[in-house]
């Protein structure tokens, strides 16, 4: 039973780790005078608006750069754990 909650603690601490780097990945897109910045988390960290759009394309752009934002992180993401071992690496029982 403590083997088990030490491989628990192991596993959360390396997804803490994996965490921590993969916040210090920054994806910034740009379009049509619109930029968004996200982290590796997913997370976005600036939102910079083009006042000469109307508030609708304003809105269309918004979503098109969060969701081409959301894709580009994932590979990052993907590619960051595959650098990094992977699921091999976490030593997750059964996997």
């Amino acid at each position: 039973m403590f083997n088990k909650l030490k491989q628990f603690k192991d596993l959360r601490s390396q997804a803490k780790t994996i965490q921590n780097k993969l916040s210090e990945e920054h994806v910034t897109l740009e379009k049509n005078g619109i930029t968004l910045t996200m982290n590796g988390n997913m997370e976005i960290e600036t939102l910079k608006l083009n006042p000469e759009l109307s508030i609708e394309n304003q809105e269309k752009y918004i979503k098109d750069l969060i969701n081409e934002g959301t894709k580009k992180v994932q590979r990052v993401m993907a590619e960051k754990m595959r650098d990094m071992g992977g699921l091999d690496n976490l030593n997750i029982p059964g996997m």
